[in-house]
């Protein structure tokens, strides 16, 4: 498929979502809509569109790359499995509090427990992570179409990302969470539907048919999910589903981006009926994206593809998009640019509004303006709408500039450091209701926790000999937060107890 073909595919993607933005937002731009979807989003649309925000660009190629490393090969799943117990905990503790206390930014429950200098310190935990985080997913999708699309036409890698970040901004800053939440359904309809497609056609250049492809996959030395046997290993299951369970928490429960979705629902049962849905599709996709990473390396296998090289680096997150647009027809080719290009949108298009919304309301107090729709105050929205893209921006601009690690493994190590300082500060509020805290010295406590951990990392070695620290880390994180926070703690009077 040419470049110009992948751009006009891309271009015509971007129309109908500009296109949905402009229905939605026709009758109300205003910030109610923007923040919260005037409540009254269905919950079962939030529950499918969510698929597409929690399974970024990384998950589509990145994860199935991975499974060729016989040292990693189904060990993600050991992760996913955490993940959905985290999703249940966040569903049955977290949400009934968000509700209960009618929040729109969910940081403003530290306020009313902690104090406003520790409201302020999540919220900016919560900005600095999700920034970054957002960012490298996006990178990584723009690196793809940067080597596939836009180098052939001699476009800067900047300009690609330019536009990226320009289309997203255009069907977002008008209707905002209304506009995401219908926008992300669609989206997440072309994940799923390129994931089974793909599977489909790697299956038929194969020839293999269903049953055959699975019994292909399981024999594979590609399948292996559970890893029990050396403890001290960082793919050691317990390590894995730990992780995944605190790493939920904190970047799902802990997150304004996911939660404020949910606090879009009429009440907290349509809320919980959408994490309960959520979870099981989240559950069952996963497998089909590890098994696309399976077939992958059997077609690779048999037609002699090696894993695409950058600067002489082996790079297994470009082996999904290098088989798909190089040696698969055009439609396999259609499928796949569509998959990859939902999950990433999807999710930064969420990210963006998120951290609009957390600056507006909780630095800017737009929620506690008396008329928060007025058309100065809406403006001020855009603006900080606009502020976000360009430091996403920047952002991304630099990670291509310093990049020597994979995508997946900086993003987690991003997610450990900046969200268990979150985990410290919730626990410690839900555990903790006779303390309070110096509320001034919250933000020390928040920036010695995390570097501690890195402290850790860098001699865990020497530390800890042949034991290796991996998802765990972001519960050492949150633990000593939480510890530090006890230190600085104060009996609670009934002003500070909730």
């Amino acid at each position: 498929m040419s470049p110009i073909a992948i751009l006009i595919l891309i271009v015509i993607y971007f129309s109908i979502l500009i296109f949905i933005s402009a229905l939605v937002s026709k009758k109300s731009s205003d910030n109610d809509t923007f923040f919260k979807a005037n409540k009254n989003s269905k919950w079962y649309l939030v529950a499918f569109g969510m698929i597409g925000t929690a399974i970024s660009g990384i998950t589509f190629i990145s994860v199935p790359g991975e499974v060729g490393n016989p040292d990693l090969q189904f060990k993600y799943f050991q992760f996913v499995l955490g993940c959905a117990l985290g999703f249940i905990i966040v569903a049955k503790v977290l949400l009934p509090l968000y509700y209960r206390m009618n929040l729109t930014s969910i940081y403003g429950y530290i306020e009313q427990r902690l104090g406003v200098v520790s409201y302020k310190t999540a919220a900016s935990i919560f900005l600095i992570g999700r920034t970054i985080g957002s960012a490298f997913r996006l990178y990584l999708v723009v690196f793809v179409l940067q080597k596939y699309v836009f180098d052939d036409l001699h476009v800067p890698f900047a300009v690609t990302v330019l536009i990226s970040l320009g289309l997203i901004f255009a069907y977002t800053y008008r209707g905002g969470l209304k506009t995401i939440i219908i926008t992300d359904t669609l989206q997440t309809f072309f994940l799923i539907s390129s994931v089974f497609l793909t599977i489909y056609f790697i299956c038929q250049s194969l020839n293999f048919n269903m049953i055959e492809a699975f019994e292909q996959v399981k024999n594979s030395n590609y399948s292996k999910v559970f890893f029990y046997e050396d403890y001290l290993a960082g793919t050691y299951y317990w390590k894995q589903i730990l992780g995944g369970i605190f790493v939920t928490i904190a970047t799902v429960g802990l997150d304004q981006d996911l939660m404020q979705k949910n606090l879009s629902c009429k009440n907290i049962g349509e809320a919980q009926k959408n994490m309960f849905t959520f979870t099981g599709i989240f559950l069952v996709i996963n497998i089909f994206f590890l098994s696309v990473g399976a077939l992958l390396y059997l077609y690779a296998e048999k037609n002699g593809i090696a894993v695409p090289q950058v600067n002489g680096v082996a790079r297994t997150d470009l082996l999904f998009p290098e088989i798909a647009i190089h040696h698969l027809s055009i439609i396999p080719t259609i499928v796949f640019l569509l998959g990859l290009t939902a999950a990433t949108f999807a999710t930064t298009d969420s990210a963006l509004t998120a951290l609009t919304t957390s600056f507006c309301v909780d630095f800017l107090g737009m929620d506690k303006t008396e008329n928060q729709n007025k058309p100065n105050i809406v403006r001020t929205r855009h603006l900080v709408h606009v502020g976000f893209s360009i430091l996403m921006f920047m952002v991304i601009i630099l990670f291509n500039a310093i990049n020597d690690d994979s995508v997946v493994k900086m993003v987690f190590k991003i997610a450990t450091y900046t969200y268990g300082p979150l985990l410290g500060l919730f626990a410690f509020g839900l555990f903790m209701k006779s303390k309070a805290v110096h509320d001034k010295l919250v933000p020390y406590i928040c920036l010695i926790s995390p570097a501690i951990c890195f402290l850790i990392t860098q001699n865990s070695e020497r530390l800890f000999g042949k034991y290796v620290i991996d998802n765990e880390l972001i519960i050492v994180n949150g633990l000593i937060t939480f510890l530090g926070l006890l230190l600085i703690s104060k009996p609670a009077t009934s002003q500070t107890k909730f």
